[in-house]
């Protein structure tokens, strides 16, 4: 079986491949081969020996849907690839739409459409939670600087400025809104969501859906260090019954397919717990639900070749995880090779 996934860029803001490949290692997946999909010659799970068999350079969703398929199929003509698992929120549209062609070249795919993508998009997910009860943080979609001053009679400072993609940056004035503003327009583009600031604790859910409104696993954590960037750089899985009511609510309400990450803030001040996001793949700590339990990678293959999965209804509450930096040492043959020609 061979399985592509995208991803590899394990940095100080790392994209869930790693892990999603370490999970599936682990699962128990019958002659396992993985392509990795990279975007970048120097993303870091290029070099990590015994990671994947084979890598492959391929462009940025940025350059278009057809420059990815015609890759895709090149590579798909060399290794006859049995499914691929995009990672990355900014690449999932693409994945998407593509996912009928890919399907044409016997190629699997297990993702939410277009529909789910937006329902819980950044900008949408105020209204979604309000009319599934569930708290949320009030939020202006700033789309030119003039909406910037709404923040004051709307909201209150500090207050949180999000990409519709990535990035996140909290702003204690005008001025600091207006410069984070610039800076993730820049970079994302539009809309900006500027958000209400809740004080307190956060924790993330990792889970599964169906596609059919069936939450086929989860696990809880808090987060014990966070990074100056706002990345979970250790956590700890914990019974949190709350917490699993509203990721099965959210999976149920939408009918998700695929992975999901749910992040929440628990206010100081009235103990409740506000969703802040929904990402729509796995997170980087996904293999804290491996460690937990519960190998949620390896379901989502399973379901994806139609194997019937059943629910996991249990997780180990105290398994934790620490990040760290490691360096890889390469010859420099293989960043040349991987420049130059695509693949290694």
């Amino acid at each position: 079986m061979k399985i592509a996934v995208t991803g590899l860029n394990a940095t100080d803001n790392p994209g869930p491949g790693v892990p999603v490949i370490r999970s599936l290692k682990e699962g128990g997946l019958p002659e396992l081969q993985i392509i990795g999909l990279v975007y970048d010659s120097l993303e870091p799970g290029i070099y990590m020996d015994g990671l994947a068999d084979k890598h492959y350079l391929i462009p940025y969703p940025s350059a278009g849907l057809e420059p990815l398929m015609e890759w895709l199929g090149y590579i798909n003509s060399i290794e006859k690839i049995d499914m691929i698992i995009p990672t990355l929120d900014s690449e999932l549209y693409a994945f998407v739409k593509l996912a009928p062609k890919l399907k044409a070249l016997g190629i699997k795919t297990f993702l939410p459409s277009a529909d789910q993508l937006n329902i819980r998009g950044k900008d949408k997910l105020f209204n979604f939670c309000k009319a599934e009860g569930i708290n949320v943080p009030k939020n202006i979609l700033a789309a030119t600087l003039q909406d910037i001053y709404r923040v004051t009679s709307e909201l209150s400072l500090p207050a949180v400025v999000k990409g519709i993609f990535y990035e996140a940056y909290i702003a204690n004035n005008l001025e600091e809104t207006s410069s984070y503003f610039r800076k993730i327009a820049n970079k994302w583009g539009y809309p900006i969501i500027i958000q209400e600031y809740i004080r307190g604790t956060e924790y993330n859910v990792v889970a599964l859906g169906d596609g059919n409104g069936g939450m086929t696993g989860a696990v809880p954590m808090k987060k014990l260090y966070i990074t100056d960037k706002g990345k979970g750089w250790a956590g700890v899985s914990i019974q949190e019954p709350a917490l699993l009511r509203i990721s099965e609510k959210v999976i149920s309400s939408i009918k998700w397919k695929g992975g999901m990450e749910l992040e929440f803030m628990r206010s100081e001040t009235t103990g409740e717990f506000y969703l802040l996001e929904i990402n729509p793949r796995f997170p980087a700590w996904v293999y804290l639900a491996v460690g937990a339990g519960q190998n949620l990678p390896s379901a989502m293959v399973r379901m994806a070749l139609g194997e019937e999965v059943q629910p996991f209804r249990d997780y180990k509450v105290g398994k934790m995880f620490v990040r760290c930096s490691w360096d890889i040492l390469a010859d420099i043959t293989k960043l040349e090779q991987i420049s130059t020609l695509g693949v290694i």
